[in-house]
């Protein structure tokens, strides 16, 4: 599979449960430079929340490319903030500058510009709004 890790449970023949397969296919296709939310990852998939979304990327997410899939408010994963900033900044993702009420001082990603609905525009900045083709717009956490 090459996804998994030794330490992340899988299903009693080794395979991923398909939920997750779909969720880290998402993953994969987002480009770099770019993001999707818990939420848009559910939409685009019909199926889940952002809240399966999480339990996936956090169960089985360590060898796809994580950090694109991002909370909402564009805040940094917690406890891996300097490794997805490395990533950020390695792929030109957009970032806001952190205020001085930032603990940490840590940016966030610039949402409005680094967001990916799916399409094939990959420079960031160039997407639309979230989720796929034909799916209504939602609330996204």
């Amino acid at each position: 599979m090459g996804r998994m890790s030794m330490e992340e449970p899988v299903g009693e023949t080794g395979e991923l449960p398909e939920y997750a397969e779909r969720v880290l296919d998402v993953a994969d296709a987002i480009p770099p430079g770019r993001v999707m939310t818990y939420g848009d990852v559910a939409e685009w998939l019909g199926e889940g929340g952002p809240r399966q979304v999480g339990r996936v990327m956090a169960l089985y997410g360590g060898a796809a490319p994580w950090w694109r899939v991002v909370r909402a408010d564009g805040t940094l994963l917690p406890g891996h903030e300097l490794r997805a900033l490395g990533h950020y900044r390695e792929e030109g993702t957009p970032l806001r500058a952190a205020g001085p009420a930032t603990e940490g001082h840590v940016p966030r990603i610039d949402m409005r510009r680094a967001r990916w609905d799916g399409g094939t525009g990959d420079e960031p900045g160039t997407g639309g709004g979230a989720g796929g083709a034909g799916r209504g717009a939602g609330t996204h956490t």
